[in-house]
């Protein structure tokens, strides 16, 4: 949906990866066979092979996470829930997590002692934010061919990866994406938080615009669409995998944006 569609050169690629046809909400264009206004040549979508390796790459990754209880983090977009007080180490967990591969999980997944309720792989919400830098097969699918002429038509000149993440969508309580705030880094004192910055407008329901999308797909998201993805309550995931897109050239980043590149991982540029 697209209430206003500004200029910004950032722009949010997704691969839908499950195989249900589920539904993204978005105001730009997603790559499938069928004709479309918005709509991509299908020569972007994900071939099967790559849909497969990542699945059975996030597949390895839940199998072998270690999460300690102090940092098993229930992650929202809901203002009023993400930043509910969890524990200092929590949010440092969250803060630190730019440069890293790290899990966050569902809501309502953990029992008070923070032991999972669930099966682990149906309790995670998403793993962020740099499986493009870290993991081979998500860095294939991120530099690839298609994704680089991709960015080139659209004009970026020297593109940087900013972050990446694998959204599960759990069948049942898989968490909703709500509208885009800017969430940005505050100090308490000495010690770094996070809040979110000014108020979300009242959106007209009726004005978004649900788009269904296919195992494959891709789905561009300009930086300025008001975009969002309902709760899952079906009985299967809609996985998905993203990365954001920055143009390099004659942007500064914000040092208030909550997520910052680090002496260990600067933002990757898209081309090689």
């Amino acid at each position: 949906m697209v209430p206003g569609l500004g200029l910004r050169s950032s722009r949010l690629p997704i691969f839908r990866c499950s195989d249900t046809p589920g539904i993204q909400f978005q105001g730009t264009c997603s790559a499938a066979p069928r004709a479309s206004p918005h709509g991509l040549p299908e020569p972007l979508a994900a071939p099967e092979d790559e849909c497969v390796a990542m699945q059975q790459r996030i597949g390895e990754l839940v199998a072998d996470m270690d999460v300690p209880i102090h940092c098993r983090i229930e992650f929202s977009t809901r203002e009023d829930e993400q930043l509910r007080p969890k524990g200092e180490s929590n949010k440092d967990y969250f803060l630190n997590s730019g440069d890293k591969i790290r899990f966050f999980f569902e809501k309502d997944v953990f029992d008070e002692k923070g032991n999972f309720l669930f099966p682990p792989e149906k309790s995670v919400n998403k793993i962020g934010h740099a499986l493009h830098a870290y993991d081979p097969v998500f860095r294939r699918v991120t530099h690839s061919p298609k994704v680089q002429a991709l960015a080139r038509s659209l004009g970026f000149q020297v593109p940087v990866i900013v972050q990446s993440m694998y959204i599960f969508k759990q069948p049942h309580f898989g968490g909703e994406g709500g509208l885009s705030r800017r969430l940005v880094r505050t100090y308490a004192g000495s010690k770094l938080d996070i809040s979110f910055l000014g108020s979300e407008p009242v959106r007209d329901a009726s004005l978004f615009v649900p788009t269904p999308v296919r195992r494959g797909d891709l789905i561009l998201i300009h930086g300025e669409v008001v975009h969002k993805s309902d709760q899952n309550l079906s009985e299967r995931s809609r996985h998905a995998y993203t990365f954001h897109l920055m143009e390099s050239v004659d942007t500064v980043w914000s040092p208030d944006n909550w997520l910052q590149p680090t002496a260990e991982l600067p933002f990757v540029p898209l081309y090689k």
